[in-house]
């Protein structure tokens, strides 16, 4: 690699390392910004850098950590009882809570869990419990984006090596 080339690869690999930090916080799209660094390096550097194999499963992977985001939240209500309502209020309260920062984030889909539970019929408690569940999904969700952040890295990160070689 020549020291361009060694340059570029630390700066994508620091942009990386903000959009994994960025997956744990609201308006920084974490994976995307990974994603983005890597198409970037590989039309700056063209056959020295990834290999567009590994954008491919790079972009898999971004929509993955979404699913696994909003499946968390879905689940965990779900695991804590919660009936298709509490889940339905669960995202919804996800997706409103995104307006309104970090407590935002946790407090929308145990407010929407809990709600859309209450509106259904269900007393306080088991109600409740539905919102805890969803939070719970959500600090599950957050360890699977992160999981798959790290894993975009070092795919990114060997494919590189491995062709620059």
């Amino acid at each position: 690699m020549s020291g361009l080339e060694i340059i570029g690869f630390a700066v994508v690999l620091v942009v990386m390392l903000v959009g994994a930090v960025g997956t744990l916080l609201p308006l920084i799209p974490g994976t995307p910004v990974i994603l983005l660094a890597a198409v970037i390096h590989k039309l700056v550097f063209g056959v020295t850098s990834a290999s567009w194999w590994v954008i491919l499963v790079l972009a898999g992977l971004t929509a993955l950590s979404y699913v696994l985001d909003h499946a968390g939240q879905a689940l965990g209500a779900r695991r804590l009882g919660a009936t298709w309502k509490g889940v339905v209020g669960a995202i919804l309260g996800g997706l409103i809570g995104l307006f309104f920062n970090i407590p935002g984030i946790i407090l929308g889909p145990f407010i929407g869990a809990m709600l859309f539970e209450l509106v259904g019929g269900r007393q306080m408690k088991p109600a409740a419990k539905a919102g805890v569940g969803a939070v719970l999904g959500i600090l599950i969700g957050a360890a699977g984006k992160v999981a798959v952040c790290v894993a975009m890295m070092g795919l990114f990160a060997l494919s590189v090596v491995w062709n620059a070689a």
